[in-house]
């Protein structure tokens, strides 16, 4: 049974479960939503995704959500916080958040609902020292949302990744401390 980590207005955040796979690859692995992520991912990789997400909440007591919307019960995107782990990173270890909302709900602020409740609850129970949050240059949404948040781009800690097409290479930070976020929310 997952546990429902906080909620918002419009949203239920939970952990992900053994049965979420199957789930996750119909609403959220399309090639849109995907794009700026790697591309459509096989089941199994979805499946080795969610394992390691649930290792990862049972070790540390965070990790990836499953953004569930209350008037409908159905699951809308997911969001959360995991450890910077790309071995092209130097900064790795850093607590890292990430969010995707599927296809027919963007445009309707629940990236922005679930990521304040995230950095919610970075700052409070995970005890979080700071958060950074990775993207693309060409990725304008989620940088957008993440100045709209209040974040700091670190281009010191930028780098490119070969494992994603030209266009989404060289992957992108910014940065939020705890005094950041408390000075932006005031």
């Amino acid at each position: 049974m997952p546990d429902i980590v906080a909620e918002t207005e419009r949203l239920v955040l939970r952990t992900v479960d053994d049965d979420d796979a199957e789930l996750h690859n119909r609403l959220l692995n399309t090639p849109a939503m995907m794009a700026r992520l790697g591309g459509v991912m096989e089941m199994h990789e979805i499946e080795a995704r969610h394992a390691k997400v649930m290792a990862l909440y049972a070790r540390e007591g965070f990790g990836f959500l499953f953004m569930i919307e209350k008037a409908t019960g159905e699951m809308v995107g997911y969001c959360g916080i995991k450890r910077v782990d790309s071995p092209h990173a130097s900064n790795q270890g850093d607590h890292e958040m990430g969010w995707l909302v599927r296809e027919d709900r963007w445009r309707r602020g629940y990236a922005e609902e679930a990521v304040r409740a995230i950095i919610d609850w970075a700052f409070g129970p995970v005890e979080a020292p700071h958060l950074v949050a990775l993207t693309s240059e060409a990725n304008i949404g989620s940088w957008k949302l993440m100045q709209k948040l209040g974040m700091e781009r670190r281009k010191d800690l930028d780098f490119d990744d070969p494992a994603y097409p030209p266009e989404d290479r060289t992957t992108i930070l910014y940065s939020l401390t705890r005094a950041q976020w408390q000075e932006h929310i005031a």
